[in-house]
């Protein structure tokens, strides 16, 4: 996403085609999982696996794609759906369809907590929505020691309206998570994980109107930038978030048997 370089850019529409692409594509994509509307595949070799692309598919029915987008952008919802969520916040706004934000991820103990700052933008296209991001770094927002800072290389949704108030989602994520990490976490990221997340934002998709009634209907900020208050942040304060300047641990020597029971949930 960020072009090899070192600049922090906001991606233009070549950026947006390039990852529609790649989630509509087939060639040099494994399948890992195909189950209850929702398939799972993989692309990169077994050695570098723990920083191959996954993407995942569900079609969403009874869900219009404005729901769903609706549904990725509204952070006070996300604490509702998104268990895997420990903090999210908006740290400032580039442009009406690009911002900064702050994102912190329970991994399935014992694997240490893993934390993303990230440069967001979306493009609605008609009936269909893209959301994309790209780690970047932020001085007032450093690595914690509480948390593995991870790089998403490149994150995002594609929504596209699939018939009358249905949709398909397509989620792409190339994350560098700044370990060594053992097999069975990679297999259990396309067997179990990215299933059971696809699943989640489908339910959430089916609550959110009934709840956004009752939660300022009318605030949509990534619809109406206008009622956007975020600070403006400026590119020149940003740089990219370069995996090698990060800690990497060594997680490879943890055992799948003490994963916590919360991590079985189905």
């Amino acid at each position: 996403m960020s072009r090899g370089g070192e600049m922090v850019y906001i991606p233009d529409d070549s950026d947006f085609s390039s990852f529609r692409d790649q989630c509509e594509s087939l060639e040099g994509w494994h399948c890992r999982y195909n189950k209850a509307g929702v398939t799972v595949w993989s692309q990169g070799q077994e050695e570098s696996c723990s920083v191959q692309k996954i993407k995942t598919r569900i079609s969403c029915k009874d869900v219009p794609a404005e729901t769903l987008y609706d549904v990725l952008h509204d952070t006070r919802y996300r604490k509702k759906w998104d268990s895997n969520m420990i903090e999210t916040y908006d740290i400032g706004r580039l442009t009406v369809n690009a911002d900064v934000g702050y994102y912190s991820w329970k991994c399935p103990s014992p694997l240490k907590n893993r934390d993303f700052v990230t440069l967001r933008s979306w493009l609605p296209l008609g009936n269909d929505y893209m959301i994309i991001n790209y780690s970047v770094k932020h001085p007032k927002y450093p690595p914690r020691k509480d948390f593995v800072r991870a790089v998403s290389l490149q994150t995002g949704y594609l929504i596209k309206a699939n018939g009358d108030g249905a949709c398909v989602l397509y989620y792409l994520t190339q994350v560098d998570p700044r370990g060594s990490l053992p097999k069975w976490v990679v297999n259990r990221v396309s067997q179990f994980v990215a299933p059971k997340a696809m699943k989640k934002i489908y339910k959430a998709g089916l609550k959110y109107p009934e709840w956004k009634r009752k939660h300022d209907p009318e605030y949509k900020p990534w619809v109406y930038p206008e009622q956007n208050t975020l600070p403006s942040v400026s590119l020149a304060e940003l740089s990219v978030q370069h995996a090698d300047s990060l800690e990497n641990i060594d997680e490879t020597g943890l055992p799948e048997d003490h994963l916590s029971t919360s991590d079985h949930e189905s």
